[in-house]
């Protein structure tokens, strides 16, 4: 029985001959665990990365410098975006970008406290490693001195062979060595094991039985790494495999015969594994790969944005939006790869930080012109107030509805602000025309009889509205003509009769396929006759009128525009204001189109 366990361990060491490369495939193999580790891990919070920071440093764990990337990349990336999201915030409630403050971080110093308790730890275990790699290399050079002794002749090697069997426990006992010295260490462990061996006389009946034994053996690890195909989790049937390999070595050998047919099924079964772990982080590189390209185009169309104008609030605000959108959108990409991740996210954040300066100093700027816009109207509320009282009706009337025009072409200040002036001013004027009719009531007798004759015309148009006779346009001008000379009607009829009488003229138009605007623009062609027969100054001189009224609509519609873009219609107010001001618009476009048309009619005439 002697001599069987003499076989195994010749045998055992032939395949111990390749461990330092098995050593190695498994250090990979636990870069690969923690690589898959990181990848998969992902954390939403920063108090998620702290108290996995705080896991490692109470259970003494080792982690590995990519996890430990990984968590400070993660944290940076959520600490950052939080404190964006503040600044934004503030200014976004009005505040003064040059007095906002980063404040202090207390999550940040804890981050930065077990950081640092990890870093010192990982500093000296690299330390006391190093300084066991060293020790371990002196003990496995004695070994080897040990054996090159025992190995001297058949005789001195039966009567050692208990001892070297002790000795090869030991050195499979001591670990890593210095990687420089790792090679030439086994070479010649391996050359004098070898001699060793070379000098035994081993017993061939017992060795054939411990050969069968090995074989049986090394068949279930066949079996058990076949099968390990049907695993779905990847990176667990590859870390089985490791163990299985693990369990091969310590093995004794087989049949010589059947050495390299055992090892090949063994091996086939292997690269089945390796392969597919292999492609598993293969896919996951190209998945990073693809996350850069996506981030990448996300800072191209931020850098983008960030080159193009903005003319005014809403352009600023229609970019903010897209800018938003981007930033969401970036956060449902996953990691790009490791050394690319760091680089790409500043790249984002610089895209993002000029824009959101450069909006900042806009707003800066709109902010100093919306005080002197307050001041204004502040002016024109008192003056407001100071006639408000007066029972001259007629050159009151006068003052204040030129105040309120005053007031239209004052540009906007901030929204609380601008509703309280308004509601000032809009109590001192009405309170005046309030008293004004009241003194006035007299005349209520002829208003409601201007709105009985309002009513019949508007009746006839409706009735107009049902007949296709030839001259119905003739009829719908007269009755036009008609409602323009009736008199003012009761204030509070006026907006109904008003609506009304537009609403049955615009489906006159429509099926008559003509528009007032249209309507006035044949006016005007027809007149034009009339003011060349004045001569060619009396036609420039209209033209020069025309082109300073379009122009003047041209500013007028920049300046509601703009205006529109501060807004904020979360009030019924607010709702309202930006109504009438877009009606307002588009009567002014529509007016900006009639003069178009007109100069374009002076033009043809004076071809003519």
């Amino acid at each position: 029985m002697r001599y069987v366990l003499l076989e195994d361990i010749v045998l055992t060491v032939s395949h111990q001959l390749n461990s330092d490369m098995m050593d190695s495939q498994e250090n990979a193999l636990e870069v690969g665990k923690q690589e898959e580790k990181v990848a998969t891990k992902a954390y939403t919070t920063k108090q998620e990365v702290i108290e996995r920071l705080k896991e490692i440093v109470g259970n003494n764990e080792n982690p590995t410098k990519d996890e430990l990337d990984h968590l400070k990349t993660t944290f940076y990336k959520l600490h950052i975006a939080e404190r964006d999201a503040q600044q934004k915030a503030y200014l976004e409630e009005g505040g003064d970008p040059e007095k906002y403050q980063v404040l202090p971080d207390e999550a940040e110093e804890i981050f930065k406290a077990e950081m640092s308790v990890i870093k010192e730890r990982r500093a000296e275990l690299f330390k006391q490693q190093e300084e066991e790699k060293q020790a371990n290399l002196e003990k496995k050079l004695a070994i080897i001195e040990k054996i090159k002794n025992m190995a001297t002749s058949p005789d001195e090697a039966n009567k050692s062979y208990q001892e070297f069997k002790e000795i090869q426990q030991q050195w499979k006992e001591i670990k890593a060595v210095p990687a420089d010295k790792a090679n030439e260490l086994w070479r010649n462990y391996q050359l004098y094991v070898e001699q060793f061996y070379d000098l035994l006389k081993l017993n061939i009946e017992a060795r054939e039985y411990d050969f069968k034994k090995n074989l049986e053996l090394k068949t279930k690890l066949c079996e058990a790494a076949e099968k390990l195909a049907e695993e779905t989790d990847i990176v667990s049937a590859f870390h089985q495999l490791q163990e299985l390999h693990q369990e091969y070595r310590e093995i004794g050998p087989v049949a010589k015969e059947l050495r390299e047919e055992i090892w090949t099924r063994f091996k086939a079964a292997s690269t089945v594994i390796n392969k597919r772990h292999q492609q598993h982080f293969e896919e996951l590189r190209s998945k990073e790969e693809e996350n850069l390209n996506k981030k990448t185009a996300l800072c191209e169309r931020t850098e983008e944005i960030c080159k193009q104008e903005n003319k005014n609030a809403a352009d600023w605000e229609t970019h903010t939006k897209e800018i938003i959108a981007i930033q969401a959108e970036w956060k449902t990409i996953g990691f790009a790869p490791q050394k690319m991740n760091v680089k790409i996210f500043e790249r984002f954040r610089t895209a993002c930080d000029t824009f959101f300066n450069a909006k900042a100093e806009y707003f800066k700027t709109m902010k100093s012109q919306f005080a002197e816009n307050a001041e204004k109207k502040k002016a024109l509320v008192e003056k407001a107030k100071a006639l408000q009282d007066s029972t001259e009706w007629k050159s009151t009337s006068d003052k204040l509805i030129a105040l309120q025009k005053e007031w239209k072409t004052i540009g906007m200040v901030s929204r609380k602000l601008g509703d309280q002036l308004w509601e000032e001013f809009l109590g001192a004027c009405n309170k005046f025309f309030e008293a004004r009719n009241a003194a006035n009531s007299g005349t209520r007798n002829e208003e409601h009889a201007n709105l009985e004759k309002k009513h019949s015309i508007i009746e006839q148009l409706k009735t107009l509205c049902e007949e296709a006779s030839d001259n119905i346009q003739e009829k719908v001008q007269s009755l036009v003509d008609e409602y323009n000379k009736v008199g003012h009607v009761p204030f509070k009829d006026k907006d109904k009769v008003y609506k009304e009488y537009h609403d049955v003229l615009d489906k006159l138009y429509k099926e008559l396929n003509i528009t007032t605007a249209r309507k006035r623009l044949d006016n005007f062609r027809n007149n034009i006759k009339n003011i060349a027969k004045r001569g060619e100054d009396a036609l420039g001189n209209e033209r020069g009128r025309l082109m300073h009224r379009y122009e003047a609509l041209k500013q007028e519609i920049i300046t509601y525009e703009n205006n529109l873009g501060f807004l904020n219609s979360t009030s019924k107010k607010g709702n309202s204001l930006i109504d009438e001001m877009n009606r307002k618009v588009q009567k002014l476009k529509d007016d900006l189109e009639l003069v178009k048309q007109k100069i374009k009619a002076i033009d043809a005439e004076n071809k003519e």
